[in-house]
């Protein structure tokens, strides 16, 4: 009587396809400027180094996905800009503290190995990580038969960086009449997508025929790492906040002290279309500010005298500007007025 014989890749696991993608992702890491660097990339667990040159050096750890705006991806088959949409989600918090970004890992876990959509999350990760100037040194690709449905997949991101004692941003240097700026986002950066599906849903609004938002929805979130450090590096700025869920309130008091206040006006916001758009279509002023960034990617909380000089380590397009002011009281944060949405 002939026996059947169960392997794994009949269960739907394929070794051979998983082995081929990580030798893809060391190729596409461990190269700088056209050289070869050593790599941690296929190893049990990956060894850096920390920055000789920082006194007490203390570790920042972040980690964060980029939530359904994968389903947008899906739906555009297109998937070459949300890998840097999950290094940017955890980067911009770490930079939050003082810390320059060290390494990353990634973890995505699939139905199937899709080797050319693999590879297309794979470089924008690496792109990422170029833009944030730090290091992917591993990661953890699991095939998940049975788990999620045909062609679907999730990814996750960890972040590692080190700042020095001496250097790390906390609520205690931030003062009363410090100014509020804020730094453009690039978008809708990678929050709140749930609720802009159903509103594309309900509308029944086919985003691959829809020049606008085929573009707007799948926008990489901006990184911020660069000019940050810089302002950090330079002592310029006293505290700062990623503008990510729940909106400017939210994130803004996380960093306030609680004797003090951050007075925003939300008229000085000046917002883009894809919020203008979205506003338009049904969602209210509350429901907007509470789920989506409306404009304003990042804050930063800053000496009046040292504006001027701030606003020249930034481009045009992403170009700090004053919202508001913190003043004596409760609460942490207060806004006032209403966003123009025209």
């Amino acid at each position: 009587m002939n026996k059947k014989i169960f392997t794994y890749k009949k269960s739907g696991v394929n070794i051979d396809a998983a082995d081929k993608f990580v030798d893809f992702i060391s190729s596409v890491s461990s190269k700088k400027k056209g050289k070869k660097k050593f790599s941690n990339i296929g190893g049990f667990g990956s060894i850096s180094d920390i920055p000789n040159h920082i006194k007490q050096p203390k570790i920042v750890a972040c980690t964060d996905g980029v939530g359904t705006k994968i389903e947008i991806a899906n739906t555009l088959n297109k998937y070459d800009t949300i890998g840097i949409d999950l290094v940017a989600m955890s980067v911009n918090d770490l930079i939050v503290q003082g810390a320059k970004p060290l390494l990353f890992l990634d973890y995505i876990s699939i139905n199937k190995i899709d080797l050319k959509k693999l590879k297309s999350i794979i470089k924008g990760i690496v792109n990422g990580c170029k833009l944030s100037e730090c290091e992917l040194v591993g990661g953890e690709t699991a095939e998940m038969p049975g788990t999620y449905e045909k062609g679907k997949f999730d990814i996750a991101g960890f972040a590692v960086g080190v700042v020095g004692k001496n250097k790390i941003l906390n609520k205690n240097k931030i003062k009363t009449n410090d100014l509020i700026l804020a730094i453009p986002s690039s978008g809708l950066h990678s929050n709140g997508f749930s609720l802009v599906r159903y509103l594309i849903s309900r509308k029944r609004i086919d985003i691959k025929k829809n020049k606008f938002l085929k573009t707007e929805l799948i926008k990489p979130t901006k990184i911020y790492v660069k000019e940050v450090l810089k302002l950090i590096d330079q002592n310029l700025i006293n505290g700062c906040a990623n503008i990510t869920g729940g909106g400017l309130a939210d994130n803004i008091k996380r960093i306030i002290p609680n004797n003090l206040v951050a007075n925003i006006n939300l008229s000085k916001i000046k917002t883009l279309k894809i919020f203008k758009w979205l506003k338009n279509n049904g969602i209210s002023d509350k429901e907007m500010l509470k789920t989506f960034n409306c404009g304003v990617g990042f804050c930063l909380i800053i000496n009046p005298n040292k504006y001027e000089k701030i606003k020249k380590y930034f481009t045009k397009d992403f170009k700090p500007y004053v919202i508001g002011k913190v003043f004596r009281g409760k609460n942490k944060v207060k806004l006032n007025g209403a966003i123009n949405w025209i």
